[in-house]
C-alpha cells in the first residue's frame, strides 16, 4: 500500500509540473518567444497561453516597454584638440520581440557602445565652443545614427540626450576669465556711452541756455535802445520848447536850461564812489534865482494854455 500511495504521489506531481509547463501567462508589458526543439515558432501576446510540453518551450522573455539606459561617462576630443567628459541617457522601446531576441546578443551592451561611439564621432567633428553651445544638434545627430543602425534590432531609439559636458578644469578657468573681461568690456563700453550721452545733453542745455541768454540781451538791447530813443525824443522836445521861449525873448527858457545843467552835474558829483562830502564852489543864491526862472517859466506855460483854452469858441451841434 505504501508504494502505491508513492506512485500516486508522483503521478499527481507530474501531472502538476505538465499542466505548469503547459499553461503559460504572460503579463502586461512583455512578449515571449516559442520555440520548438530550439527553432522559433511563433511570439506570445501578454495573456493565457497554452504550450505543449517536451517538444514547446518559452525563449526569450523580452520586455516591451520604453525602456532608460545610463551611457557612461568617456572622454571624448574635439577637433580643436580639448578633451571634454561626457556622458548622457538613451531612451529606446522594442517593437519586434523576435528581431530583438535573435538578431543581436546582449541587446543593452549593443545599444551603449552604438551610442557612446556616435557621441565620439559627433563631438569630434565639432570646436570645443560648438559642443558646448551646439547640444542639441549633437543629440540630433547621435539620435539619427543609432536609430538607423538598431532599426533591423526591431528596435525604436525615441530620445538621446546628453545630459553633462565637462571641459578640462583649466580650460573652465580661462573661459571664466574671459567671461569676466567680456563683462567688464561691455560695462566700460555702457560706462563711455551713458558719459557722451550725458555730455550731448549737457552741450544741448548749454547751447539752448546760451541762446535764450542772447535773446534775452537782444531784446533788453532793443528795449533799452528804444527808451534811449525815446529820453532823446524828449530832450529833443524840452531843447526845441527852451529855444523857441529864448528866440521869443523870454530870459526864464534861459535860466530853466542853465538849472538843468547845474542839477545834472550836481546829482553826477553826488553819486560819484567813494564820495563822503560834497563841496560846492558857487552860491546858494544863484541856484535858487534859477529854480525861480524855472517855476515862472512854468506859470507862463500854464497861463498861455488857458488863455488859449477860453479863445476856443465852443461847437455847436449840427
Amino acid at each position: 500500500m505504501s508504494v502505491g500511495f508513492l506512485l500516486s504521489v508522483v503521478l499527481v506531481f507530474v501531472a502538476i509540473v505538465f499542466l505548469a509547463k503547459m499553461l503559460r501567462m504572460v503579463p502586461q508589458g512583455y512578449e515571449w518567444t516559442v520555440e520548438r526543439f530550439g527553432k522559433y515558432t511563433h511570439t506570445l501576446d501578454p495573456g493565457l497561453h497554452i504550450l505543449m510540453p517536451i517538444y514547446q518551450r518559452v525563449g526569450r522573455k523580452i520586455n516591451m516597454m520604453e525602456q532608460v539606459l545610463e551611457v557612461p561617462s568617456q572622454d571624448v576630443i574635439t577637433k580643436d584638440n580639448a578633451v571634454v567628459k561626457v556622458d548622457g541617457i538613451v531612451f529606446f522601446q522594442v517593437l519586434d520581440a523576435a528581431k530583438a531576441a535573435y538578431e543581436v546578443a546582449q541587446l543593452e551592451v549593443a545599444i551603449l557602445n552604438l551610442v557612446m561611439t556616435n557621441i565620439r564621432t559627433a563631438i569630434g567633428s565639432m570646436d570645443l565652443d560648438e559642443s558646448l553651445s551646439k547640444r542639441d544638434e549633437i543629440n540630433a545627430k547621435v539620435l539619427m545614427a543609432v536609430d538607423q543602425a538598431t532599426h533591423p534590432w526591431g528596435l525604436k531609439v525615441n530620445r538621446i540626450e546628453l545630459k553633462d559636458i565637462q571641459p578640462p578644469r583649466d580650460l573652465v578657468e580661462s573661459m571664466a576669465r574671459q567671461m569676466k573681461a567680456e563683462r567688464e568690456k561691455r560695462a566700460n563700453i555702457l560706462e563711455a556711452e551713458g558719459h557722451r550721452a550725458s555730455e550731448i545733453l549737457r552741450a544741448e542745455g548749454d547751447k539752448q541756455a546760451a541762446i535764450l541768454e542772447a535773446e534775452g540781451k537782444r531784446e533788453a538791447a532793443y528795449r533799452e535802445a528804444e527808451a534811449r530813443e525815446r529820453l532823446a525824443e524828449a530832450e529833443a522836445k524840452a531843447t526845441q520848447m527852451v529855444s523857441d521861449a529864448i528866440a521869443g525873448g523870454n530870459v526864464n527858457a534861459i535860466n530853466y536850461f542853465v538849472a538843468q545843467k547845474y542839477i545834472e552835474a550836481f546829482k553826477a558829483l553826488a553819486e560819484a564812489p567813494n564820495q563822503k562830502f560834497v563841496m560846492m564852489p558857487m552860491e546858494s543864491a544863484g541856484i535858487i534865482g534859477s529854480l525861480g526862472g524855472i517855476a515862472e517859466l512854468a506859470k507862463e506855460a500854464m497861463n498861455r494854455q488857458t488863455s488859449a483854452t477860453v479863445q476856443t469858441p465852443p461847437r455847436s451841434g449840427g
